[in-house]
């Protein structure tokens, strides 16, 4: 089968591979009908992963059909047309029964690296490096899924992949980066980063009943997208954030925060300089300057929601803000599984159409290309969706 392999920092190819199989009861393969590059896949692209190696196969958001199924395997049939939560799950342990999927004790074969890293290891991930299972990716025609039965979710025929396909990650994601704000009615929510993630925090802090949500980036297109979600947006190039966010809340500070950037911000100033240098020197891995100004922007005994992806070390950050503010911190890989059934509820009740945030659908062919355009921004990228079997 024809699939996207990583070839090294900035470089992927497409090549031919073999074809997944079954390696255990509760497996199944998918034939992908639609499959995407993430913002996460650019960290990847960029080198500031760890664990990954050439001829990896890439990409974690992906969807298609039920082509075979394992002996284990009795609530999926040949034929489903399922979408594929990006966070392995085995549905079994003590956090996949607590509804923590991305916490699964036990779908990542590589548990002890992530342990020596960070303490315990998370689960496993499509496509995202050998430190979180060194799972094969979806950016292929083909993809084994382990644990499908708890892996694979069934979609309704008269929904389209372009309006499915991001509930494998970017929709629950940036759901979940509002969810954990806690809004209430009358709150003012600001969103650092109009990725798409950030597009999806916007519209799901309004389903969650904020009263103002405000959006924080730099490039036209994608505050553009943000106002058609209703979002008041800020150009952190031409403004003083803070100040200004204090300005429009009466000097109180947003009541929550998200910083749906992460590791690679950008920013202005001597703060982002300084996490350039010490970001290329190795001695901080991540880049947290979007982070930063979370922390100090948010009000009084606020929450600070954090979906931005961040993968190691990092320096200089107002833990002495956080602390005195009395600030909430939430974070972390997405339970998808868990949020699956609402968020598709809001798609068949017509609350949300996901499918606005497409800018570039092409073959699996052009992803070595469209990897650079997305990274550089260019063309007003801001989603590419990969379709195997587009001529």
């Amino acid at each position: 089968m024809r699939a996207v392999t990583f070839q090294g920092t900035g470089k992927m190819q497409v090549d031919n591979v073999p074809d997944p199989k079954i390696l255990n009861p509760r497996d199944s393969i998918v034939q992908i009908t639609s499959s995407c590059i993430c913002g996460s896949d650019l960290h990847l692209y960029d080198g500031y992963i760890p664990t990954v190696e050439h001829g990896d196969i890439m990409g974690h958001e992906f969807m298609g059909v039920i082509v075979e199924t394992g002996s284990a395997v009795k609530n999926l049939q040949v034929g489903d047309r399922v979408i594929v939560p990006f966070t392995i799950a085995c549905g079994q342990c003590y956090y996949c029964k607590n509804e923590q999927y991305s916490l699964c004790d036990n779908s990542n074969p590589n548990a002890a690296a992530a342990e020596a890293m960070y303490g315990y290891s998370a689960a496993g991930l499509f496509g995202f490096s050998h430190l979180f299972g060194g799972y094969a990716g979806g950016q292929a025609e083909y993809a084994r899924v382990p644990f499908s039965d708890v892996g694979c979710f069934k979609i309704p025929d008269e929904l389209t992949d372009d309006q499915t396909v991001f509930l494998t990650d970017i929709y629950p994601t940036g759901y979940m980066a509002a969810e954990n704000c806690n809004i209430k009615p009358g709150d003012t929510v600001a969103v650092w980063g109009c990725g798409p993630v950030g597009q999806f925090a916007i519209r799901s802090a309004y389903l969650l009943g904020a009263e103002r949500v405000v959006a924080v980036d730099r490039y036209p297109e994608r505050m553009e997208m943000a106002r058609q979600g209703n979002a008041v947006t800020l150009n952190y190039e031409e403004v003083d954030v803070i100040e200004e966010l204090k300005e429009m809340t009466g000097g109180r500070g947003p009541d929550s925060v998200i910083d749906a950037v992460g590791m690679e911000a950008h920013g202005t100033g001597l703060g982002y300089l300084y996490d350039k240098v010490t970001q290329a020197t190795m001695m901080q891995t991540d880049r947290p300057t979007a982070l930063r100004q979370v922390i100090q922007a948010c009000r009084k005994g606020g929450t600070v929601s954090i979906p931005g992806v961040y993968g190691g070390i990092i320096d200089k950050i107002p833990m002495g803000a956080a602390f005195n503010k009395g600030l909430t911190l939430k974070m972390g890989q997405t339970h998808v599984q868990r949020l699956l059934p609402q968020l598709l509820q809001y798609i068949q009740n017509g609350d949300i159409d996901p499918s606005f945030v497409i800018t570039h659908q092409v073959p699996l062919e052009r992803a070595p290309e469209m990897y650079k355009t997305f990274r550089d921004k260019e063309d007003g990228c801001i989603k590419v969706v990969l379709k195997p079997n587009m001529a």
